[in-house]
């Protein structure tokens, strides 16, 4: 009889509590938080006095901008792999290797870039075949 109690005694409150548990109202959420802003106003997640640098986009860009150079400063080239006959390079964040098109999108515009070679501390872009464009490795 002691050995039933003690087993079913813990059993009882158990199942008591769970019951007391699932009683409870669930909790609703009345007010529901959410940020939004407008595309011309600038991020306020950014630093103090920070400027997004240009961004590269997709692979296919649709239009290209003429009339305006664009400035080696737009590009920063942050990292160079040379191995053997493969070459990679990292501009704007992201890994690019020769011959590889990208688009860059500065303001309105969006403009079609050829990674045209990448040499040991610099790599040369080129726009439409009639800009070239020599970006220098940042060193820290």
């Amino acid at each position: 009889m002691k050995a039933f109690a003690s087993i079913s005694i813990p059993i009882f409150l158990a199942l008591g509590g769970l019951r007391i548990i699932t009683n409870t109202p669930a909790i609703e959420t009345k007010n529901k938080s959410s940020f939004e802003f407008e595309v011309t106003s600038r991020n306020p997640f950014w630093p103090i006095n920070w400027k997004p640098t240009a961004q590269v986009t997709g692979a296919s860009a649709d239009h290209d901008a003429s009339g305006t150079d664009i400035p080696a400063t737009a590009f920063t080239l942050t990292s160079i792999t040379i191995d053997g006959g493969t070459r990679f390079a990292i501009i704007n964040g992201r890994i690019m290797e020769e011959g590889q098109q990208f688009g860059l999108q500065m303001g309105t515009h969006t403009y079609q870039i050829t990674l045209k070679s990448i040499q040991d501390g610099r790599v040369v872009l080129e726009r439409r075949r009639t800009q070239e464009i020599v970006v220098l490795l940042r060193r820290k």
